[in-house]
């Protein structure tokens, strides 16, 4: 802990950290870890549901195709790259944003 940082923490002034102001420090840092945690695992399911329609989307075309939907499977194909272009800047945005964040 560097002396700006050590300041900060120290409420009453008496340049120490008194173990009141260590608890929520240490509260302070634990809220951190678990928001840190919070948000690998929702960039996590993110990813995995965008993937998830990347994938299923083609399956869905050929699916409808099967079913005897010719004109369904065409308008679904002619939207298909519309889609896919969408749902990767949605994600490179969040992804790229997020990361911006955290270098200040």
């Amino acid at each position: 802990m560097d002396k700006e940082e050590k300041e900060a923490w120290d409420l009453n002034g008496n340049g120490k950290i008194d173990p009141d102001e260590r608890e929520l420090l240490l509260d302070n840092k634990k809220r951190e870890i678990e928001d840190m945690d919070h948000k690998r695992n929702a960039q996590l399911k993110m990813t995995w549901v965008a993937i998830s329609g990347l994938i299923f989307y083609p399956l869905g075309i050929v699916a409808a195709s099967i079913a005897g939907f010719d004109t369904a499977a065409e308008l679904i194909a002619d939207i298909a790259n519309i889609y896919i272009v969408s749902v990767s800047a949605l994600v490179g945005a969040y992804f790229g944003f997020t990361n911006m964040g955290n270098k200040k």
